[in-house]
């Protein structure tokens, strides 16, 4: 391997990085507010290039029934959960976020999608489609059972997981779509050529991660979040919901998920199942971060895409198990770390 190789390696490596890290964050933030293992995250990934790509093309994408859909779901949990004390504001909110909100979107993208107006309404009509997904999916399979262990959650996660998967396939069938992308503009640097689309996701997973930062450190909203990750009981006697702590979190992931989709469809063909793996790799850098630190999640992103490009190249057939194979020694390092548990007694 030459040097000019191993940049264009390097740059392959650090623009699949930048993605799993913006997966891995939004899983950490999942975790950390709700004890929720997110397996869907990669489903959100794959509805935002899936629906970013029919958009493109003119289409209607099958998100919208799946947004009106989940919306009236979510809403009869609320007016299940009313049965007993009857609140009209809170039914009130019910309708506007769960009922009406998805009808005023599923209408303008049913308007709007045949006409074509360009890659930013495209951009915006998927953020409305997909980031609702978050909130309606944490009301209908995990708000119900908030107080069930870290496993009955990952239990639930999974299932979420299958049946999105399952409608996925339905709505979208078998065949990849591609999208078109962001920006023409492109840098030389040395023998390597930048494309537009590696500068957008370098410029959008910076600027994400920037964001995130300042929303929990400045807004109100962000610090209710980190005030629930670590002690959803204090929390909620400080008179924090942690519903709603759990429902910006999703939604957070939800974006996140639906943002890396559009930087995804010009990159390669999305399939209706290609989320799940790019999901997993997510995981595993949130794994090496502990599911909690941050910094040490986006960083094994980039060491994840890293080893996936050389991999690709060394040995292109067992690229995946190399990559699912760094999860080994961090379970190791952490299970020879951690405190000898004793039996329990029969």
């Amino acid at each position: 391997m030459d040097s000019t190789i191993f940049l264009f390696l390097l740059q392959d490596g650090i623009t699949s990085g930048a993605i799993y890290a913006l997966l891995g964050l939004a899983l950490v933030l999942v975790f950390a507010v709700t004890r929720v293992i997110l397996i869907p995250q990669g489903e959100f990934v794959t509805f935002g290039a899936l629906t970013f790509a029919a958009l493109s093309a003119g289409k209607v994408p099958g998100t919208v029934g799946l947004l009106v859909m989940m919306g009236a779901i979510a809403c009869g949990f609320e007016l299940f959960a009313m049965r007993r004390v009857f609140s009209p504001r809170r039914l009130l909110r019910a309708l506007a976020g769960y009922i009406v909100l998805p009808l005023v979107i599923a209408g303008s993208t049913v308007a709007l999608a045949p006409r074509r107006y360009g890659i930013g309404v495209d951009v915006v009509l998927t953020l409305a489609l997909v980031a609702p997904l978050g909130p309606y999916l944490y009301r209908i399979a995990f708000q119900p059972m908030a107080q069930a262990s870290v496993l009955t959650l990952l239990i639930a996660a999974v299932g979420a997981h299958l049946a999105l998967l399952g409608y996925s396939l339905i709505v979208f069938g078998a065949e990849g779509l591609r999208g078109p992308a962001l920006t023409t503009l492109s840098a030389a640097v040395g023998p390597l050529t930048i494309t537009g689309q590696s500068l957008s996701v370098y410029v959008v997973t910076i600027i994400l991660i920037i964001a995130l930062r300042i929303f929990f450190e400045r807004s109100l909203y962000g610090k209710a979040l980190r005030a629930t990750a670590v002690n959803r009981i204090g929390a909620r006697l400080s008179g924090i919901r942690t519903s709603l702590s759990g429902q910006i979190a999703f939604l957070l992931a939800a974006a996140i998920g639906a943002i890396s989709g559009i930087l995804l469809a010009p990159i390669t063909t999305t399939y209706y199942d290609t989320g799940f793996l790019i999901g997993l790799k997510g995981f595993i850098a949130a794994i090496i971060g502990g599911l909690a630190s941050y910094p040490i999640t986006a960083l094994a992103a980039l060491l994840v895409g890293f080893v996936e490009a050389m991999s690709s190249f060394y040995a292109s057939n067992f690229k995946e198990v190399i990559v699912f194979t760094l999860i080994v020694p961090v379970l190791m390092a952490r299970s020879l770390a951690s405190p000898a548990a004793e039996d329990e007694p029969d």
